[in-house]
């Protein structure tokens, strides 16, 4: 059974009018994968987040349990 599901998102938005050219926001999610055991949905996030690096925005990816 897959207990987690694995998505990335971006934590600012453009904002010309903020410091740093950003403004907090919490982006929309995108699926990545399933996982059955919490560990499993941590090596995910660690391997797409080694080959995706976050940017500007802070696009990460994360895991929470369904």
């Amino acid at each position: 059974m897959k207990n987690y599901k694995v998505f990335h998102r971006t934590w600012w938005k453009l904002n010309p009018e903020w410091p740093d050219g950003r403004e907090p926001c919490i982006g929309r999610s995108y699926h990545i994968s399933w996982a059955s055991t919490e560990e499993e949905a941590r090596s995910i996030c660690k391997e797409w987040n080694k080959t995706h690096l976050p940017g500007h925005l802070a696009d990460q990816a994360e895991y929470t349990k369904v």
